[in-house]
């Protein structure tokens, strides 16, 4: 990633809390997501700030969760060392706003409302968006918005989205499975991209898991490209023994 869209990944979903570790920063937000309760090289770091690091962490009743950006190898293999695994590879994509906006929208299909309405906290916390995780988004500065996506006069889709500098970072999009592969998710995309143009943005970006293919596909149809990754290094899963 370069400068400006790590601000802004980090602007637009930021954390209530967060202390600073050698070369760590350590975020904490309890229910908010591996994103919120993590610790992220902001800085030249050392051994002993990787064991300080997991030490606070423990102290706080959680496991060490370490955010580890593509390319960040000598990081990789310094958790690696103590036993920590890396899981949930993600990527983060970008696309021109102007590429978003190619195709008209159809009234009503996709639009941008803030506060939310209760259909669309209702949404996300079908989906597993919770109020730690939406407390994200108030605290974000803004410009903000969230989308909502409508078929057959139905809430249909959700997400967030939200401008810092030069990109608007879209969160938390959700398309309940009943209403997927009918487009919702574009639409909502493409609703972004006029937000983001309105408010001075000229790109697009967002984090999708690399194990989600159809979300992948759907954006490289799009015109996102890969941009980086991460992944958190977190304690191995204890191995259950097998009576003998």
């Amino acid at each position: 990633m370069d400068r400006a869209l790590r601000a802004a990944f980090d602007a637009t979903w930021p954390a209530p809390d967060f202390e600073t570790v050698g070369g760590f920063r350590v975020t904490r937000a309890p229910d908010g997501g591996g994103r919120l309760n993590s610790a992220r090289v902001i800085d030249a770091w050392t051994a002993d700030d990787i064991e300080r690091v997991a030490a606070l962490q423990r102290g706080r009743g959680d496991g060490p969760r370490f955010m580890v950006e593509d390319g960040d190898a000598a990081l990789a293999r310094a958790l690696d060392g103590r036993g920590m695994v890396g899981r949930d590879a993600t990527a983060i994509l970008e696309a021109p706003a102007t590429r978003l906006m190619e195709l008209p929208i159809p009234p009503v299909t996709a639009l941008t409302i803030w506060p939310p309405l209760a259909i669309q906290t209702d949404l996300w916390a079908e989906n597993g968006i919770g109020p730690a995780r939406r407390a994200a988004m108030d605290r974000a500065p803004g410009p903000k918005t969230a989308l909502l996506g409508r078929i057959r006069d139905r809430a249909a889709g959700v997400g967030f989205v939200a401008v810092h500098g030069p990109v608007a970072m879209v969160h938390a999009l959700v398309v309940p499975p009943e209403f997927r592969r009918q487009g919702v998710a574009a639409w909502l995309m493409r609703r972004a991209g006029h937000f983001a143009t309105g408010h001075g943005a000229p790109r697009v970006a967002l984090a999708v898991t690399r194990a989600n293919a159809g979300a992948l596909a759907l954006y490289d149809r799009l015109g996102f490209v890969e941009v980086g990754g991460y992944r958190y290094f977190t304690d191995a899963p204890a191995v259950a023994e097998t009576a003998t």
